[in-house]
């Protein structure tokens, strides 16, 4: 206690949780910080009401009940009809203009963490589930800012009305007020009994919160795979586990917190209970009036509300607290993948793109990639073949910087793309992958995406290009169809072709193929290769495919196993080794076609 008292003031202040979590919060409320104040100095004589009308109560026993005065008994009714009236109006206002600051600093607040979603790297994506990620962008916002803006407000009306109402009490009796007083402070001092363990509850909460999120969404996603498995009785009792452990912790939550309110109750009202004892033979002498005593009680009755519930108000303002550390702990993170200081603008790929003794891991020290030497000139096309999991995605990930190389480099021209802001590197680079994702809007809009400010002649020359224009004609609303999400209601080749126009549309010098036609049957993949023939023309090509019959024209083949490069050539080179990987590969591929 000696340490607490020998602090500065400024240090306490920057220790207190309260104070830092709305300095934390001020950059987003300062936007609207007039409305804020008016709000907040809108519940000052809301609370202040409070103890007008208790102050009323004397003056109407002493004058009317007890001394007849008929004149007086006109107006005092009145005057607190009044005096409500104005509270209850000031009440909407406030309510009003601090809902309307809650939601702008959540809208705020929303945004910026979409933002910062949206720069993450992908490695975040593999290590975080969606549930977690929409616990913590979307639900936690709403927790921290209204709750911030509404708990502001609410103590503000209470502290204010306590303390009004605490001169009245005053006022009336400062002997029944120091019995009132301690019994509200003996009441109020058992929050901190609870505090810890609420809040070990609050972020677990968030934990099985989060689980529950991503058991809805991996059930719309995976719905196909639970109806053609049948596993709608597994995913059941999974999820009944998953509730019950919710359930319990609600039930711990209420277990460990349930009680404040009853007992705070127990106390207050043991506290009022002396306070009428008390009063009862200081009446009887004469120390206070009836209108003394009738003017108390009303002040600590309505000071006797906002106590009893404090408990449950805390465990609010707890979860806003614990919602906008979590907030900002995701503004702190650094992503893996950013711009480095002066980074240069990529302006077009004249020579070549090397990889130099490149190597690559997703978990320290476990290699996917090793010593990988590559040199593709301008214009060519290289194909990666070999066995699943030989790093060859991992490859062309590295390209638009997906992940960062571990070891080595990669250089466009002679400059290592690390040096290249992000945004021109990838404007150079066209992605098509095995499972393309095609948002919710028309066939338009997700071409467009390749390039927003294509013309419309740039547009239908990449519809046809991805021999996409005999099917848009088949449809009423032809390009402005609406897809639905995630383009579910296409089939793969239409799907893969969409992508593939998106690609085209970019205009791209760097073109990335990963497996784009390797889940397709021979038909849609006839329809979307000659698609992808007229994609690759003249631009530098990155082709990852399992069928060897796509890339027998590739200018190069690189055949990876275990993360290193272990044959390449061209096809014809390739298969005049026998005993060979590609000739391997090319054959048991060949054998399986004839049986």
């Amino acid at each position: 206690m000696k340490n607490f008292f020998s602090r500065p003031v400024s240090e306490l202040l920057t220790k207190n949780p309260f104070v830092d979590n709305y300095k934390k919060m001020w950059p987003f409320v300062k936007p609207y910080w007039f409305r804020a104040l008016l709000g907040l100095g809108l519940a000052l004589p809301v609370g202040a009401l409070d103890a007008t009308v208790a102050m009323f109560m004397k003056y109407y026993t002493d004058d009317v009940l007890v001394a007849k005065n008929a004149s007086f008994a006109a107006y005092i009714p009145l005057l607190i009809i009044g005096f409500v009236l104005v509270q209850s109006i000031l009440t909407y206002v406030v309510k009003y203009l601090n809902s309307w600051v809650g939601n702008k600093i959540t809208l705020d607040v929303r945004k910026k963490l979409f933002c910062k979603l949206l720069s993450m790297h992908s490695g975040y994506f593999d290590t975080t589930d969606s549930g977690y990620i929409m616990m913590r962008y979307n639900g936690d916002a709403d927790t921290a800012c209204n709750g911030l803006i509404n708990n502001l407000r609410m103590i503000v009306t209470r502290v204010f009305s306590t303390i009004t109402l605490i001169f009245v009490l005053f006022y009336n009796s400062w002997q029944l007020t120091l019995i009132a007083v301690g019994a509200f402070s003996a009441a109020g001092a058992l929050i901190f009994i609870v505090r810890r363990k609420l809040e070990e509850l609050v972020r677990n909460t968030v934990v099985i919160n989060s689980i529950a999120m991503r058991a809805y969404n991996e059930m719309f996603n995976g719905n196909r795979t639970v109806a053609a498995y049948n596993l709608q009785e597994d995913q059941e009792r999974r999820f009944n586990e998953l509730m019950d452990n919710v359930f319990c912790l609600n039930m711990d939550m209420v277990k460990h917190t349930g009680w404040l309110s009853p007992v705070m109750h127990f106390i207050v009202s043991l506290g009022l209970a002396l306070v009428f004892w008390q009063s009862s033979s200081m009446i009887v002498n004469g120390t206070i009036t009836s209108g003394n005593f009738t003017s108390f009680v009303a002040a600590l009755l309505m000071l006797y509300t906002p106590v009893k519930t404090m408990g449950d108000n805390y465990v609010d303002i707890k979860k806003a607290f614990l919602a906008i550390d979590r907030i900002f702990e995701i503004f702190a993170l650094k992503t893996a993948i950013s711009d480095k200081s002066g980074a240069l603008t990529l302006t077009g790929v004249h020579k070549e793109i090397c990889f130099n003794h490149v190597s690559f891991a997703y978990k320290p020290g476990v290699y996917v990639l090793k010593d990988i030497n590559l040199t593709v000139p301008v214009g060519t096309t290289v194909a990666l073949v070999g066995n699943s999991g030989g790093g060859k995605s991992t490859i062309v990930s590295l390209l638009p910087r997906f992940y960062s190389v571990t070891k080595g480099s990669i250089t466009i021209d002679g400059v290592n793309i690390e040096n290249f802001t992000l945004k021109s590197l990838r404007d150079h680079i066209s992605v098509v992958f095995q499972d393309n994702f095609l948002f919710t809007g028309t066939i338009r809009d997700n071409i467009l995406i390749g390039r927003p400010g294509a013309t419309e002649q740039d547009l239908q020359e990449a519809v046809k290009n991805a021999h996409l224009d005999d099917f848009i004609r088949t449809l009423k609303n032809g390009l402005d169809t609406e897809l639905g999400e995630r383009g579910l209601t296409l089939s793969g080749g239409q799907r893969q072709r969409v992508a593939i126009a998106r690609a085209f549309i970019r205009q791209a010098p760097i073109v990335i193929l990963d497996e784009a036609t390797s889940a397709l049957d021979n038909k849609s993949e006839a329809v979307v290769q000659k698609a992808l023939d007229n994609l690759t023309k003249n631009r530098t090509v990155f082709v990852i495919a399992h069928r060897l019959s796509t890339v027998v024209n590739a200018d190069k083949i690189v055949v990876l196993n275990e993360g290193r490069i272990v044959e390449s050539g061209t096809h014809d080179e390739l298969l005049r080794e026998p005993n060979g990987a590609y000739a391997s590969l090319y054959n048991a591929q060949f054998k399986k076609r004839e049986h």
